[in-house]
């Protein structure tokens, strides 16, 4: 290029390579829109149109579960161990620290996107040439003398390269990570559902425990009478001594199950404290409610099945992670393709050797390089291509896995609905069964008083009392937990918790004290909120 063109005034002829190489980089910054690697497209999945028991007036088909259906029991230590859980759960907290993992994760890929080298240097160095060596017998022709061989040089320069993105490769690894964080929104989510289910579970396996335990006692209590008119009828010669030792058999019997049911209930609260993140024995103050099994609302609303797809956050998370996956294919295959990048150095060098200026901010102390750089290669297609190959199958890995989960939710919430509406239908036969054995228990022990019938009897009556007892609570467990099951099922649960920090803010502090965290650690940002605020439509 000329000195006396228009783009070239004013400016010293050593600039014309720099100038020279803008318009290669606009060239390339223009034609960095292509993407490679196939587009993500939500998989298909076979789901039933509408749940086997639809038909049962205790189910209603309306869209909203509940997201607060922990509250339909009407037990205020139930809502109190569910809060806290939110607040204290220890596996809750390490899936949200993932979140903001992966929001840091997601802005290491944005920032492949620009210049990938940005380095500032500087140095000073004392050189020293050997005698023996062929550069120290050169000559300085400008100065008819040897080149010395103990000198001073100062560099201060700045590098940068900047690979640009031709093939989508950086934007493929932006699409990936924010799919992934997206999908670590849906796991932290999937673990409040996971941890609301559990922790209502096990609050009815406590208030199912004191139940029976309490059913013994009172059984016991019942066959302590049976066991002392045996013993008064025989020390009177009314019978034998059979009718005794039968009667304490079943007594000692029914005491023996009361240590076994206070173990169980031990481990029960132990369960418990573990779920609220605390030590053993941290719930006893909490469960000083009324020992009964929660109650069940009389209908349940349930939804469509397709609903799920929208709900669950497991569902989304599989569909997000296949998401994620099929971005790494575009990365690989970008890979098979040559790279363009452009490098530039610019800095001030300066050195006392000879007749050099030590002047190193002057304008003759300027270097610099720069142009454009292609790699291209072409000798590792068999390793590129098998790496492609390798991220492709992962990928179809994760689309059947969506379609297991999606398979997996439709079963559990039909096998959840079987549970409750058949534990419905037995309740109203096992409450008059237990009404019945009440009854032959009472009718039994006058006759035997009266000498009418053996003590056989009464002992049969008795043991019919206790299992009915405890076929009844158990049932109304069941009643219970396969509502909670079912709520589990249909994904609720999660939405309480859409405008809180995933991170408690005692443990932010105490990140940010080692840290500099900016912002990471706040609410949900804009497309996190957007996913939470419409699941199932990212």
């Amino acid at each position: 290029m000329r000195a006396s063109d228009n783009t070239m005034q004013g400016m010293k002829p050593g600039f014309g390579p720099v100038v020279g190489a803008l318009p290669l980089l606009g060239l390339l910054s223009t034609l960095a829109g292509c993407t490679v690697g196939p587009d993500f497209k939500r998989p298909e999945a076979a789901i039933t149109k509408e749940w086997r028991t639809q038909g049962d007036p205790r189910l209603l088909k309306q869209a909203e579960v509940d997201t607060q259906w922990w509250k339909s029991f009407g037990d205020p230590s139930l809502d109190r161990l569910v809060e806290l859980a939110y607040r204290q759960n220890l596996p809750l907290r390490i899936a949200g620290l993932r979140i903001v993992e992966a929001r840091a994760q997601l802005a290491i890929l944005t920032g492949r996107q620009y210049p990938q080298v940005q380095v500032a240097t500087g140095s000073a160095a004392a050189v020293g040439r050997s005698e023996n060596a062929a550069a120290s017998n050169l000559i300085d022709l400008a100065n008819l003398g040897e080149i010395d061989r103990h000198y001073l040089e100062y560099q201060l320069g700045f590098d940068a390269l900047w690979e640009v993105d031709f093939w989508g490769k950086y934007r493929r690894g932006v699409e990936s990570g924010t799919a992934g964080l997206l999908a670590s929104v849906a796991d932290y989510q999937s673990s409040l559902v996971s941890l609301t289910a559990e922790v209502a579970r096990t609050y009815v396996l406590v208030r199912t425990y004191e139940v029976l335990i309490e059913q013994a006692r009172e059984n016991v209590r019942i066959q302590e009478e049976g066991f002392r008119i045996a013993e008064s009828r025989f020390n009177n010669g009314a019978t034998s001594e059979l009718d005794m030792t039968q009667a304490a058999t079943l007594l000692e019997s029914t005491r023996a199950t009361i240590p076994q049911l206070e173990g169980g209930l031990v481990q029960a609260r132990n369960a418990l404290s573990t779920l609220l993140g605390q030590p053993t024995g941290a719930v006893e103050a909490l469960l000083a409610g009324p020992k009964r099994i929660p109650l069940a609302p009389a209908t349940v609303a349930v939804g469509m099945p397709a609903e799920i797809l929208r709900r669950r956050p497991d569902v989304r998370s599989a569909e997000l992670f296949a998401a994620a996956q099929c971005a790494r294919i575009g990365i690989a295959e970008a890979e098979l393709y040559p790279s363009f990048s452009l490098f530039g150095t610019i800095g001030l060098q300066a050195s006392n050797a000879g007749a050099a200026s030590t002047n190193l901010f002057s304008l003759g102390s300027l270097a610099y390089s720069v142009g454009p750089r292609i790699v291209f290669p072409f000798l590792n297609y068999g390793r590129l291509k098998n790496g492609v190959r390798v991220e492709d199958a992962r990928f179809q890995q994760l689309l059947v896995n969506y379609r297991n989960t999606v398979l997996k939710a439709g079963q559990e919430v039909e096998d959840s609905l079987a549970g409750f509406v058949s534990a419905q239908k037995a309740m109203a036969f096992q409450q008059a069964a237990v009404k019945a054995a009440q009854r032959s228990v009472e009718l039994a022990v006058v006759q035997y008083r009266e000498g009418a019938v053996d003590y056989q009897r009464v002992l049969d009556a008795q043991r019919s009392l206790l299992e009915q007892q405890n076929n009844l609570a158990q049932t109304s467990s069941s009643i219970a937990t396969n509502l909670v099951a079912l709520y589990k099922a249909l994904g609720g649960g999660w939405e309480v918790r859409r405008d809180q920090p995933v991170v408690p803010e005692p443990m932010q502090a105490e990140m940010e004290q080692r840290t500099n965290w900016g912002d990471m650690l706040s609410k949900p940002r804009a497309q996190e909120a957007k996913t939470l605020s419409q699941p199932g439509k990212q």
